[in-house]
């Protein structure tokens, strides 16, 4: 090759969305007997290896066919699935090494939840609505024998009535936002994590699923707690409160709209408004993105590398 050729970059390929419900079947193997737990996933499986034939010369020799790649989900799912985090590496393994032209690539899952409805004042075993919680998000990246797991959740949407304030922001001829002591922050939280270790029990028995929840509650309690001066701030310290709390995850990133409320003027109807009536505007919003990390802590770009939004 010389310089200036057309010559193939980065590439993977793969099959995105599969859409994936498994149900639990508890003390029965009936169709309606037992108590049931529904596993509602997303997956996206894409490869990266020796692919360039396929791209330059249209051969298909060494293409594990997407539609292959989703199959494997499936067939995967009838073993069980446990934290979405244990189904992608088994992924991830199970084409690095099965393919030898396949030296890595990414899976990705989100997962949607789920309530028993209530009948009587008590769960029901078997009939669920599905909540408006937030989606948790898994992405499992692999180069080569080097493995990357990154855990989060996105529209997770919260909101403080008061304890929070902006002020003391530079001003010119084209600032008219006024300092206040006293607003809503309102937010929909998109956070990744990366883990430097993988959390104890996640050989198995749910570690995964139980440091999520640690670490959603954390984020909740620390957005709650905060007296905040700035969106910023909460998005640092809601970061800060991980890293302390988990020694193996290795970095947080955050991104957060602020979601804006404006109090409404009242006055032209001869009413007065202490702070009870809002207008509640979706676009244009401010956009705070932010990555807590430890000092002196390797970074890895390879397990961010098709993660959108983050520089």
């Amino acid at each position: 090759m010389a310089t200036g050729d057309v010559v193939l970059g980065e590439n993977q390929y793969g099959k995105a969305e599969c859409r994936l419900v498994r149900v639990d079947r508890e003390g029965s193997t009936g169709s309606t007997s037992g108590k049931h737990r529904i596993t509602d996933l997303t997956v996206t499986s894409q490869l990266r290896g020796d692919f360039a034939a396929c791209h330059t010369d249209g051969d298909n020799s060494q293409v594990v066919a997407t539609d292959t790649q989703k199959n494997t989900v499936y067939a995967f799912a009838r073993d069980g699935i446990g934290a979405p985090e244990e189904l992608l590496l088994r992924l991830a393994e199970h084409f690095t090494t099965g393919f030898p032209w396949v030296d890595g690539g990414r899976w990705e899952a989100q997962q949607h939840s789920w309530d028993r409805i209530e009948v009587g004042g008590e769960p029901h075993d078997h009939s669920f609505v599905r909540t408006g919680r937030e989606t948790r998000t898994t992405l499992v990246q692999r180069d080569g024998d080097e493995v990357f797991v990154l855990a989060g959740l996105r529209d997770l949407t919260v909101l403080k009535s008061t304890g929070s304030e902006f002020a003391g922001f530079p001003r010119d001829r084209y600032t008219t936002l006024p300092e206040t002591d006293d607003r809503i922050l309102a937010t929909d939280v998109t956070a990744w994590w990366r883990y430097a270790e993988l959390p104890p029990g996640s050989d198995g028995s749910n570690g995964f699923d139980a440091t999520y929840a640690a670490v959603r509650d954390l984020l909740l309690e620390t957005f709650a707690d905060l007296h905040s001066l700035a969106l910023q701030q909460t998005i640092f310290a809601m970061g800060k409160a991980v890293l302390e709390a988990f020694p193996g995850i290795a970095e947080v990133r955050l991104s957060c709209p602020n979601n804006h409320h404006f109090l409404v003027d009242l006055a032209p109807f001869g009413l007065d408004n202490p702070g009870e009536v809002f207008l509640a505007a979706d676009r244009p919003y401010g956009l705070i993105q932010a990555t807590v990390q430890r000092e002196g802590e390797a970074r890895e770009p390879r397990a961010w590398a098709t993660v959108a939004g983050f520089a």
